[in-house]
């Protein structure tokens, strides 16, 4: 501190007390926690639906292909008359 009262740099800043950057970090890691909790849980939920999507998709395509196999021999002669409709 020179004479007049004036410093020759600015003071520190004041770091805060002990108990308020513990809770400053438990918070950090709770959220970080709950963070990854919920990504576990949307994962969980994506490979739960993974098969069922799976098994939809095999039946659409059987069902399309026996649709083919039914309508094989209808169209043979070339394109349907549209004329008669």
């Amino acid at each position: 501190m020179r004479l007049d009262g004036s410093f020759r740099m600015p003071p520190k800043p004041a770091r805060p007390p002990l108990a308020t950057r513990i809770f400053f970090w438990a918070v950090l890691v709770a959220v970080a926690a709950g963070a990854i909790a919920v990504a576990a849980f949307a994962l969980w939920i994506a490979l739960i639906i993974l098969p069922v999507a799976l098994a939809a998709a095999v039946i659409a395509w059987l069902a399309f292909r026996f649709q083919l196999w039914r309508a094989r021999g209808r169209y043979r002669a070339g394109p349907p008359d549209l004329s008669r409709y």
